[in-house]
């Protein structure tokens, strides 16, 4: 009770002083100086500065920001407040890269908000364009940072004014705070100006999942100087693969009957788009009746990735997809989502063109680099339980006929459960019997390593597998070989293979004579699978290197 006697008076003076400090105040006389104190000419102007950055900074928020496309991509640009300045380009949910672009007390912000699929397929489709694509992405961006600069200086004009006139409630101080907001802007771009440095794009520094960038598309400087190689070879990959069905049209040893299955194996893309066009030219020419994916189509699993996977329901006949050690869930579950798709995992099984098909993802995923990978024991284990889900497929009634695996390590355990089983990971073409007797079929990448190309000292070649399949007991027939030259190179060959007696260790079956991309031989006829094998012969000029 005596605490509360004691506010009592306290409340009192308070208001007491407040009424008197008021009344002197307005008549401009009286104790007034003893009461309140005219502001320092200094703490003034520091006030006043704070209410300019303040109410700057949040005219930049609200509506500072211009959407704007650059070459194939939606982006948005922002000016940001900045102790160092330079540029930060954020591709979510890959990471960030930034530049060292300028000097001054703003930042630019470009967030990459989605690749326009129009815009990219054009590119993709017309690989000329992409010689000109550097003056359309310097006019985008030029454009781009003319509206954003007009916008930020009404943003930052109108933030400063709106708020100097919120504390200050004068519109002389409201006006002198937006003047300040555009003095403080001007100098900031010319700042920028004077320490504009365009080398700065050869030089990125990248975060996130864009910091194993460098390892696996090689420097900004040798993209630069590489990339017109692979933008040539995009339009010649297409143009080879149109001419092989001709040349495949005179192989001897085997000529497939009206009835047979074809399936179309592939492995590896790894985001190369001209792999779309590949695959649809083959299954197009070839009538092929099945398509199977051994994995590894994305190259880091995220979901900005998602849109190339986009072309598949189109190619022209169902995709059977197991997941590789380069792809997420999230690449799975979009896929599973995807018209004419069938994704395969924890030993599924399905019959599609009357084949049935068993497969397995790949147990992990290497792009996550904040978990330890299982490493060989993982792979054992997945093929282990394909294994096991084959046999309680063959006790059902329904026998597997092919079984998948991204990793050849999981592929072997289905060894004598299954006549044939597909895998890829190693980017190289090999195939053998294993003991028990079922035929393991590695295939190369159907991507030529994808974005790695652009770094190797020789280019990865592009492979795909044709099977010839018997329509009634489903048992491999033959098979043809396909292969393209890698970046710079013009080759093309298809070369047939006839499987030997199943169940001896290591046979290896030989080829018959290589194809040229002119619908030509390169060899001479042979009445067997033991014709010898001539090297493709390139069109038009020599192959770059």
């Amino acid at each position: 009770m005596a605490r509360d006697v004691r506010r009592v008076p306290i409340r009192t003076a308070i208001t007491t002083i407040g009424r008197i400090r008021r009344h002197y105040r307005s008549r401009g006389d009286g104790p007034t100086s003893a009461l309140v104190s005219s502001p320092h000419p200094y703490t003034r102007a520091l006030g006043l500065i704070a209410v300019v950055l303040l109410g700057a900074w949040l005219g930049l928020l609200i509506v500072g920001s211009v959407r704007t496309p650059v070459g194939p991509m939606d982006t948005k640009m922002t000016l940001r407040p900045s102790l160092t300045g330079g540029t930060k380009i954020n591709v979510s949910p890959l990471g960030a890269l930034e530049l060292d672009s300028h000097t001054a007390p703003i930042r630019l912000d470009v967030d990459v908000d989605q690749l326009d699929p129009v815009r990219s397929q054009a590119l993709v489709e017309h690989p000329e364009r992409l010689a000109g694509l550097q003056e359309e992405v310097a006019s985008d961006v030029s454009a781009g940072t003319t509206e954003l600069a007009v916008r930020s200086c009404v943003a930052v004009v109108s933030g400063a004014t709106a708020l100097g006139l919120a504390v200050y409630r004068r519109p002389r101080r409201a006006l002198a705070a937006g003047g300040l907001a555009l003095v403080l802007l001007s100098a900031a771009g010319v700042s920028a100006f004077a320490t504009w440095n365009p080398k700065s794009v050869l030089e990125p520094r990248f975060s996130g999942l864009l910091s194993s960038a460098p390892q696996v598309v090689g420097s900004a400087r040798s993209i630069v100087t590489e990339f017109d190689v692979y933008q040539k070879e995009l339009a010649r990959l297409v143009t080879n693969v149109t001419k092989l069905y001709d040349a495949t049209s005179t192989l001897p040893s085997y000529q497939p009957d009206p009835g047979t299955l074809r399936v179309l194996q592939v492995s590896d893309i790894h985001l190369n788009p001209a792999a779309w066009h590949i695959i649809g030219s083959l299954v197009e020419q070839y009538r092929i009746d099945l398509i199977i994916d051994s994995g590894d189509t994305m190259d880091h699993g995220s979901a900005a990735e998602n849109s190339f996977l986009d072309p598949i329901p189109d190619l022209g006949a169902p995709y059977v997809w197991v997941r590789g050690n380069h792809d997420s869930a999230e690449t799975q579950k979009y896929l599973e989502g995807l018209k004419n798709v069938h994704v395969l995992d924890h030993g599924r099984a399905v019959t599609v063109a009357g084949i049935r098909v068993a497969g397995t993802g790949d147990p992990q995923f290497t792009p996550d680099r904040s978990l330890a990978n299982a490493g060989d024991p993982a792979e054992e284990m997945a093929g282990i339980r394909l294994a096991s889900a084959i046999r309680d497929q063959e006790r059902a009634g329904t026998p597997v006929d092919i079984a998948v695996a991204h990793n050849p390590i999981a592929a072997r355990e289905t060894d004598g459960t299954v006549p044939l089983v597909l895998a890829g990971h190693v980017h190289r073409r090999d195939t053998e019997i294993m003991p028990l007797g079922t035929r393991l079929k590695i295939e190369g990448s159907a991507g030529g390593g994808g974005l790695r190309a652009v770094q190797n000292d020789q280019p990865e070649k592009v492979r795909a597998s044709l099977l010839y399949l018997d329509s009634t007991t489903k048992r491999l027939q033959a098979w043809d070989e396909i292969t393209l030259g890698g970046l710079g190179l013009t080759t093309a060959e298809v070369s047939r293979h006839l499987p030997k007696e199943a169940g001896v260790p290591g046979t290896d079956p030989s080829p018959s004579p290589s194809a040229s991309p002119s619908g030509t031989p390169s060899g001479s006829a042979s009445a067997g699978p033991s014709g010898a094998r001539s090297p493709a012969t390139p069109t038009g000029p020599p192959p770059a290197r």
